[in-house]
C-alpha cells in the first residue's frame, strides 16, 4: 500500500489524522522488523547443518530439534557407510576412521549447504537494500511475504517467523481499512491492483511450495525408514557388526594404528633370503597384464566350467590339452601339475544334492554321500574298512589296507615297536605317502600329531577328496618326475602303508626324495606286503629295498609284526652324521653336487642323489627340534641373529614379533569380531604364511592350517615346519592341487596386492571360489586398493561381504561364500 507525506496529512481532519498516525506507526514498525530480520540474517553466524544422503535425495536441518533428530538417527544407525565402489549388501559394515565423526561426503555436503545459506541471505539483503533506496516510502506486503517464504525454504527455523510476519501484515491491513482512506491517483490505483494480483500469485506459489516441501519431507522420511529397516532388520546382526567394528578399531587403533599393527616386509631383508623363484629351475616367466585384472565395476562375467571332471574339476590336474602333448607317462607325468597358461575364470558347479558338511569330529566317521558322490572306492576297498555306503552317508570305520581293525590300534602298535617315536612330542609332523582316505592321519590327531597326507588323482577315485571332506589334511600329488613341494629335512616321520610306490626302481630315485624331506634321525615306516609276505614278487622287492636302504645308510631299527591285523612293519631311521656316507665302498647312489640346493623344489626334477647331513650345530637339521608343543613359540635355534628378518628386525626378534602380532589379532578380532562360528571351521588355509604365526595362534582350536609360502617370497617354510606346523610352496597365479570345496576358511595377509604385479585377480578369485566350501569364509588384510578390487570381485561372485574396514591405506575384509552358481557354461579344454 502507499502512504502519503506530511503535507497531505496536515490537511486532514482529527479523525483522519488519528488514522494516519496509526498507519505511520504500523509502517515504521514493519520497516524496523524487516531491517532487523535482514540484518540478523546477514550478521549472525551460520547455523550448523547435517546432511545425510538417502538415495538421490538429501535433507538438511539447522534448528536444534532437527539436529537432535539427526543425531538420534545416527546413534540408532551406527553403521556409517563409506564411499566404496558398488552397492553394499545389507549387512556390510563400512566404518570410517572415526566412528563418531561424519564422513567426508557428509562434511562436504554440510559446507555446500552453509555456503548456499550465506549466498542466499546475502542476495536477499542486497535486493532489499536496493529496493529501500529506490522507494523508501513504499514497502509492499509482497516483499515481506516473499522474503519470509525464501527463508523458510532455506532455514526451517524461520517458518514461525514468517507466519508471525504474515499475521502482522494482516493486522496492518485491517487497521488501514478501518481508517479513512485518502484519494488515490490513477498510477497509485494501478499499482495497488498489480500488487493485489502479485500477492494472490505469491500466496498461491507459497501454498504450492509448502505442499511440495511437505511431500519432499515425507518422501525423505519414508526413504530413510526403508533404508534403516533394510540395513538393520536383524538386531543380532547389528550387535555382531558393532562388536566387529569396535574390535577392528581396538585392534588397529587403540594399541597401535592399523598400518603399524600389520608387520610390513622390509625390502632390505629380502636380499638375505632365498626363494623358490630364484633357486628353482624351469620356472615359467609371467608377464603382468596391463589391466591388472580390472574390467570395471561389476563387469565380471562368470560361467560354469564345462569339463568332463564336472564338480571335481582341478585345473592343473585336469588339463586335457597339456596331457595329450605328453611324450611319456613312465614317471607318472600325467598325474603331475600341468596348469593352463591362463587361469580359468569359470566356476565349478556344485554336486547334485550337496549339503552343508558334517562338523568335526563327527566328520571323521561319516560324510554326506552327495557331497562326494563316488562309490568305486567303496566297492573296491569296502572289505578293508576304507569306506562304506549307508543310505545318504559314507561311513569310514577307521581302517585301511594295513589296519583293517582300526587306525588307533595300528598307531599304538607302531609306538610299541619303536618307543622313541613318541607321538605328539618328538614326532609331531608326519608325511603319509599314498594316504588312501587318510584315516591314519585322521586318527593321529588324537595323538597330537599333524599329518600331511597325499595321493594322486587316479583310479582310486576321490580318495583325497574323501579325506578333505572328512576334515583331514591332504593334497593331490604324486611321486613322479619332480620333487615334492616341501623343503628338505622337515618331516619327523614318513609313513607308507602299502602305498604301491616302486621305491627300488630308477636307482631308488623316489626313496631318495623321501630321504631329502626326512629329518636326520627321523623314521621311515614301511608296512607293505614285501615286509611280511613270501610271494616271489614280494621277496624280490624286499631284497631290492634292503640293498637300497643300506646304501643310503638307513638303519633298520625293527621289523614288528601285528598279529591282530596280520601285517608287519619295517621301521628305518635316517643317520644324523655323514660317517656312514664316507665309509660306503661304492658311491652309489652318489652324493649330490654341492651346488644342488636341497630346498629348491619348484619345477625341479628328481635326482638320484643324496645330500649330506648338516654337521654345523648352528645349521638347520644338525639338531632335533624341541618337543611339541615347546617348539611352537620358540624361534628355531638356527635362526641367525645377524640375519635381518622379513619385517626388518633381527630374525629371532622378527619371529617373536610375528607371533605376538597374530596372537593378539586372533584373540581380539578373529575369535569374535568377524562373525565366524569357529565350531563350523575345520580346514583352514593361510594363503600367504610368513613364519606361520596365524596358524600358531589357532593351536588351541580344533582346526588344522595349510600354510602356503609363495614361490617368489622369502623361503620361510622350513621355519614353519621347525615349529611343529606344516605347509607347501605354491604360486597363486596357478590353481592349487586340491579338490573343489576343500576349505572352510581362507586367510590372505597382503597377498592380493603382490599378486596384482604378476597376474590378474579374476582367475585368483575364481580359484578362491573353487576351493572354499559353500558357507566358507575369506579374511583379507591388505592395501585398501586391493581390498576394494577383491570386494568387487566377491560381490560379482555373490559372496556376502560382512565387514570391510580401511585406515591409513590398509584394510581388512571378511566375506562368506553362498550357493550361487551361474546358469551358462564355458568350455574348458
Amino acid at each position: 500500500m502507499a502512504i502519503g507525506g506530511k503535507s497531505r496529512g496536515a490537511k486532514r481532519s482529527s479523525s483522519s489524522s488519528y488514522a494516519s498516525t496509526v498507519t505511520t506507526v504500523v509502517f515504521v514498525t514493519l520497516c524496523v522488523l524487516a531491517v532487523w530480520m535482514l540484518t540478523s540474517n546477514s550478521v549472525s553466524s551460520p547455523k550448523t547443518t547435517t546432511t545425510r544422503a538417502t538415495g538421490d535425495v538429501a535433507f538438511s536441518g539447522s534448528n536444534d530439534e532437527q539436529q537432535t533428530k539427526v543425531t538420534e538417527d545416527k546413534d540408532k544407525d551406527k553403521a556409517v557407510f563409506e564411499d566404496n565402489p558398488g552397492q553394499l549388501p545389507d549387512d556390510a559394515v563400512k566404518p570410517d576412521d572415526d566412528k563418531t565423526s561424519e564422513s567426508d561426503d557428509d562434511k562436504g555436503k554440510d559446507s555446500a549447504v552453509e555456503e548456499t545459506q550465506h549466498g542466499l541471505h546475502g542476495k536477499e539483503s542486497a535486493e532489499e537494500q536496493e529496493k529501500q533506496k529506490l522507494s523508501e516510502t513504499q514497502i509492499s506486503e509482497e516483499s515481506v511475504l516473499t522474503q519470509n517464504q525464501e527463508r523458510k525454504q532455506i532455514i526451517p527455523k524461520e517458518v514461525e517467523d514468517s507466519k508471525q510476519t504474515s499475521n502482522e501484515d494482516k493486522n496492518s491491513n485491517n487497521l488501514d481499512s478501518s481508517a479513512e482512506k485518502p484519494k488515490e491517483r490513477r498510477g497509485d490505483k494501478k499499482k495497488k491492483e498489480k500488487k493485489k494480483k502479485g500477492d494472490a500469485e505469491s500466496n498461491k506459489k507459497t501454498k504450492g511450495n509448502k505442499q511440495q516441501q511437505q511431500q519432499q519431507q515425507q518422501q525423505q522420511e519414508m526413504q530413510m525408514q526403508e533404508m534403516t529397516n533394510a540395513t538393520f532388520s536383524d538386531e543380532t546382526r547389528d550387535k555382531q557388526h558393532e562388536t566387529a567394528e569396535k574390535d577392528v578399531q581396538n585392534e588397529s587403533g587403540t594399541e597401535e594404528s592399523l598400518d603399524n599393527s600389520i608387520p610390513k616386509e622390509s625390502s632390505e631383508s629380502k636380499k638375505g633370503w632365498k626363494s623358490q623363484k630364484t633357486q628353482s629351475e624351469n620356472e615359467k616367466e609371467r608377464r603382468r597384464d596391463e589391466s591388472d585384472g580390472k574390467e570395471g565395476l561389476y563387469k565380471y562375467k562368470w560361467k560354469l566350467c564345462n569339463h568332463t571332471a564336472g564338480p571335481d574339476y582341478i585345473p592343473c590336474l585336469d588339463n586335457l590339452k597339456a596331457l595329450k602333448k605328453l611324450r611319456s607317462t613312465k614317471h607318472f607325468q600325467h598325474r603331475e601339475r600341468h596348469c593352463p597358461d591362463d587361469g580359468p575364470t569359470c566356476l565349478v558347479p556344485l554336486p547334485f544334492g550337496y549339503k552343508k558338511p558334517i562338523s568335526w569330529p563327527k566328520s571323521r566317521d561319516k560324510i554326506w554321500y552327495h557331497n562326494v558322490p563316488h562309490t568305486k572306492l567303496a566297492e573296491f576297498k569296502g572289505h578293508q574298512n576304507w569306506v562304506k555306503v549307508s543310505g545318504e552317508l559314507l561311513i569310514f570305520p577307521g581302517g585301511g589296507t594295513q589296519f583293517i581293525h582300526g587306525a588307533l590300534h595300528y598307531i599304538d602298535f607302531l609306538q610299541q615297536a619303536v618307543p622313541n617315536i613318541k607321538w605328539g612330542k618328538r614326532s609331531r609332523v608326519v608325511l603319509d605317502v599314498g594316504c588312501g582316505v587318510a584315516s591314519f592321519g585322521g586318527f593321529l590327531f588324537d595323538r597330537d600329531v599333524l599329518t600331511m597326507s597325499f595321493a594322486p588323482k587316479d583310479e582310486h577315485e576321490a580318495q583325497v577328496q574323501f579325506a578333505l571332506e572328512r576334515g583331514i589334511p591332504a593334497i593331490s600329488a604324486v611321486m613322479g618326475s619332480q620333487r615334492l613341494p616341501f623343503p628338505c629335512r622337515v618331516f619327523d616321520l614318513v609313513h607308507c602303508a602299502r602305498c604301491r610306490v616302486p621305491w627300488h626302481n630308477e636307482n631308488g630315485m623316489l626313496l631318495l626324495e623321501l630321504n631329502r624331506v626326512l629329518r636326520p634321525g627321523g623314521y621311515f615306516v614301511w608296512s607293505a606286503t614285501p615286509v611280511y609276505q613270501k610271494l616271489p614278487e614280494d621277496v624280490e622287492i624286499w631284497k631290492a629295498m634292503s640293498a637300497l636302504t643300506k646304501s643310503i645308510c638307513w638303519e633298520l631299527v625293527t621289523i614288528k609284526k601285528d598279529k591282530l591285523n596280520s601285517i608287519a612293519a619295517a621301521i628305518y631311521q635316517k643317520p644324523t652324521t655323514n660317517e656312514c656316507y664316507d665309509k660306503r665302498p661304492e658311491n652309489n647312489p652318489p652324493m649330490c653336487d654341492e651346488n644342488d640346493d636341497a630346498n629348491a623344489v619348484w619345477h625341479v626334477p628328481l635326482r638320484a642323489c643324496m645330500h649330506r647331513v648338516p654337521v654345523n650345530q648352528a645349521e638347520r637339521g644338525a639338531r632335533w627340534p624341541a618337543n611339541w608343543p615347546n617348539r611352537l613359540q620358540k624361534a628355531p635355534y638356527w635362526l641367525n641373529r645377524s640375519q635381518m628378518g622379513i619385517y626388518g628386525k633381527p630374525a629371532p626378534q622378527d619371529f617373536a614379533k610375528d607371533y605376538e602380532h597374530w596372537t593378539r589379532v586372533v584373540s581380539k578380532l578373529y575369535m569374535s569380531g568377524l562373525g565366524i562360528s569357529w565350531s563350523n571351521v575345520r580346514n583352514v588355509m593361510d594363503m600367504r604364511a610368513v613364519y606361520g604365526g596365524f596358524a600358531a595362534a589357532l593351536k588351541d582350536i580344533k582346526v588344522w592350517v595349510m600354510n602356503v609360502v609363495n614361490f617368489d617370497s622369502p623361503d620361510t617354510l622350513p621355519i614353519i615346519y621347525e615349529r611343529g606346523l606344516f605347509g607347501i610352496y605354491h604360486d597363486w597365479c596357478e590353481s592349487f592341487s586340491t579338490y573343489p570345496r576343500s576349505y572352510d576358511l581362507l586367510h590372505a595377509d597382503h597377498l592380493f596386492s603382490k599378486l596384482k604385479m604378476r597376474c590378474k585377480l579374476q582367475p585368483v578369485l575364481a580359484e578362491v571360489d573353487r576351493i572354499v566350501r559353500p558357507g566358507g569364509k575369506l579374511i583379507v588384510r591388505d592395501e585398501s586398493s586391493a581390498i576394494s578390487e577383491v570386494e568387487n570381485l566377491l560381490k560379482s561372485l555373490h559372496w556376502e561381504v560382512h565387514l570391510t574396514f580401511s585406515k591409513d591405506q590398509e584394510g581388512i575384509l571378511s566375506a562368506q561364500k553362498g550357493d550361487w552358481r551361474p546358469t551358462t557354461y564355458q568350455s574348458v579344454i
